[in-house]
C-alpha cells in the first residue's frame, strides 16, 4: 500500500468520529465521483446498483469482479478524497473468496468496503468480515468495514417487534468479527435510530429515504454516517429517460438544456490534476 492510500484510510476512519455527520453521495463511475468531490464530498462511496446499471448489469452480486475493480481504479485515478466501495455480499458465499475479492478492491485503491448480510445468516457475514480484515492486514491497510444488516430493510427476516433486538445482536457479532461500522438501511423511526446508536459502539450509518429526519436531527440521535444509496443515480436515470422520451417523441431541443451542467465545467472537472 502507498503512503497516500494509508493516509486516506486514516482520514476516512476519522470522518466517522465527527464532529460533523459524514454525508456520502454514492457515485457509480469516475465522472460522478469527480463531480461529487467537486461539490464538497469529503469522501466518495459507490452504489453497487449504480455501478452495475452503468455497465449493463442488474444489482445483486451480478457484476463481474473485473468490472468493479476497473471502476474502482478509474475513480481512484481522478479523485483525491477517500473511496469506500459497496461490495454487496462480497460476490461469493465463500468467506475466503470474499477476502480475495476485497483485496483486489483495496489493491485498486479503495480504503473501505460495505458488506451486507442480506437474507444470509449473520454467521456468514461475520466470517466474511474476518477474512476481509485478514486480507487487508496482509496488504498493510487498516480497511474500514461497514457491516450492513438488512433487518429493517427486509421485513421477512424477523417480526417487527424483534427488529431492534436482532439488529443489535448482529451488530455485536459483526463488531466481534472486526467490523468498523454498522449500516442499517430502512430504519426511519427516531426512537429506533436512537436505540441502535445507544446499543452499539460502532458508528451507525443510515440510508436516505423520503421521510428520513434531517442531518441535524440524525446527528442528535447519534448517527455518524448518511448515505444517498441509489437515490442520486436512480433520479438521474429517471430524468434521462424522461428527456429521451420527450426528444424521441417530440423532437424539441430546448428541454434537453434545462438544468444542464456546462460543457466547460464538466470538461474541466475531468482534467487530470
Amino acid at each position: 500500500m502507498s503512503s497516500t492510500q494509508i493516509t486516506a484510510a486514516k482520514t476516512f476512519r476519522a470522518l466517522h468520529q465527527g464532529p460533523e455527520l459524514l454525508i456520502l453521495p454514492n457515485a457509480w463511475d469516475a465522472g460522478s465521483a469527480r463531480l461529487f468531490e467537486s461539490a464538497g464530498a469529503r469522501a466518495i462511496a459507490t452504489t453497487s446498483a449504480g455501478v452495475a446499471w452503468a455497465q449493463g448489469y442488474p444489482d445483486g452480486d451480478a457484476l463481474p469482479m473485473e468490472r468493479l475493480v476497473a471502476t474502482v481504479q478509474a475513480i481512484v485515478d481522478i479523485i483525491r478524497v477517500p473511496l469506500t466501495v459497496d461490495a454487496e455480499g462480497g460476490y461469493s458465499d465463500d468467506p475466503a473468496t470474499v477476502g480475495e475479492n476485497v483485496a483486489r478492491l483495496l489493491s485498486a485503491g479503495a480504503v473501505g468496503v460495505n458488506l451486507e448480510d442480506g437474507a444470509s445468516p449473520p454467521e456468514l457475514l461475520a466470517a466474511k468480515i474476518e477474512r476481509v480484515k485478514q486480507a487487508a492486514a496482509r496488504l498493510g491497510l487498516d480497511v474500514f468495514v461497514n457491516a450492513r444488516t438488512d433487518v429493517f430493510l427486509n421485513s421477512k427476516l424477523v417480526p417487527p417487534e424483534r427488529r431492534l433486538e436482532e439488529t443489535l445482536s448482529r451488530a455485536a457479532r459483526y463488531q466481534q468479527a472486526g467490523a468498523d461500522g454498522l449500516f442499517v438501511p430502512g430504519i426511519m423511526d427516531a426512537a429506533d435510530i436512537q436505540a441502535i446508536t445507544r446499543g452499539t459502539p460502532l458508528p451507525v450509518n443510515v440510508l436516505a429515504r423520503p421521510n428520513l429526519a434531517g442531518p441535524a436531527e440524525l446527528q442528535r440521535l447519534g448517527v455518524r454516517r448518511l448515505s444517498a444509496g441509489i437515490a442520486i443515480a436512480a433520479s438521474l436515470y429517471g430524468r434521462a429517460e424522461a428527456l429521451a422520451k420527450s426528444f424521441l417523441h417530440e423532437g424539441h431541443s430546448a428541454e434537453l438544456f434545462n438544468g444542464a451542467a456546462s460543457y466547460p465545467t464538466l470538461n474541466g472537472l475531468m482534467t487530470r490534476r
